[in-house]
């Protein structure tokens, strides 16, 4: 079985090389995003695996299956990046990856922590030799309310963790499962209305995108803060700015954001960067943003390359179910 992997990283290599030689696969290894142009490569390949950088359209799909490809992996939890009801319709199955839900769990935690002790100010702040306290005065989470929005794996065990911090917390979901036992299940309004701090953990989708708009924030406390971990199309980032600029929004820390694509994980120090939402919005001191890097530890990383190989392997030569279709 041969099976091509578009978008490797650096810190992926030594993972593909362990498990090729545990699953006995050929393998061909590129740093380019997938195209239409460049989907020749995969020409002699049975499976094809992704990251989440390229548009996987109906166009690079039909393409993938008249080049003999019989199943997509994309090494990735999320995947609004490929048209699954065109997949379907062509019968090409798409697998996506797990991973532990500890890391992005955590680092959710931390941004919740530098946005309500005002961290990013207090660290410019210090490079400039500026150890003012004035207006950096901070909660303490014990004494506040935190509403996450969708209780899977991710957004479970983020209540799980707060459990520790003595905060009242709050979960909507449509479907109520483990995380019971750490936060009250409640209605979205009574959410959006009694959260000081509110986390969404959702598959981003026709019916979640810019969940978090101007009508949802205008019902939040003022002063709220929101996290994405996510998918940045939850939010609408002209909603964000407005609530920034008019501090109904007290704090962000975003770990992704919208068309995002193109730009993070990629070094761009010496190019133009046409998204202008995201240069205005990074730019206040009470918002935190990094390079959707949640996920980003040893563990992740080696449980994705894994599932990207493991899940064409069990399509193809077991007859496996894939995770998606």
């Amino acid at each position: 079985m041969k099976i091509i992997a578009y978008e490797v990283r650096e810190d992926e290599r030594e993972h593909f090389d362990r498990y090729t030689k545990e699953f006995g696969i050929d393998l061909i290894l590129t740093e380019q995003i997938p195209t239409l142009d460049n989907a020749s490569l995969a020409a002699g390949c049975d499976g094809v695996t992704m990251l989440g950088q390229g548009k996987i359209d109906s166009d690079l799909l039909d393409e993938y299956k008249h080049l003999g490809i019989h199943c997509i992996s994309t090494r990735t939890i999320g995947y609004d990046h490929i048209d699954l009801d065109y997949a379907k319709k062509i019968g090409l199955p798409v697998c996506n990856a797990f991973y532990d839900p500890n890391g992005v769990a955590e680092y959710t935690v931390m941004l919740m922590l530098l946005c309500i002790r005002h961290y990013k100010a207090a660290l410019w702040r210090a490079q400039v030799n500026d150890y003012s306290l004035q207006g950096l005065y901070g909660r303490e989470m014990r004494n506040l309310t935190v509403g996450i929005l969708g209780t899977g794996r991710i957004g479970t065990q983020v209540a799980k963790i707060l459990s520790g911090f003595g905060c009242r917390i709050l979960g909507f979901d449509h479907h109520k499962g483990a995380a019971s036992q750490w936060l009250t299940y409640t209605d979205l309004d009574t959410l959006y209305q009694e959260s000081d701090i509110i986390t969404i953990h959702l598959n981003l989708s026709s019916q979640t995108r810019h969940m978090i708009n101007q009508e949802t924030i205008a019902k939040m406390k003022d002063g709220v803060i929101l996290i994405n971990c996510a998918r940045g199309g939850l939010m609408d980032t002209d909603a964000l700015i407005a609530g920034i600029e008019q501090k109904k929004i007290g704090g962000l820390g975003l770990d992704c954001f919208e068309h995002e694509e193109g730009i993070y994980h990629l070094d761009r120090r010496d190019d133009i960067i046409s998204n202008q939402s995201m240069a205005y919005l990074r730019q206040f001191p009470n918002v935190v943003m990094t390079q959707h890097m949640a996920f980003y530890t040893d563990a992740a990383v080696a449980s994705m390359v894994r599932c990207g190989i493991e899940g064409i392997y069990s399509v193809i030569m077991k007859g496996g179910y894939p995770a998606l279709l």
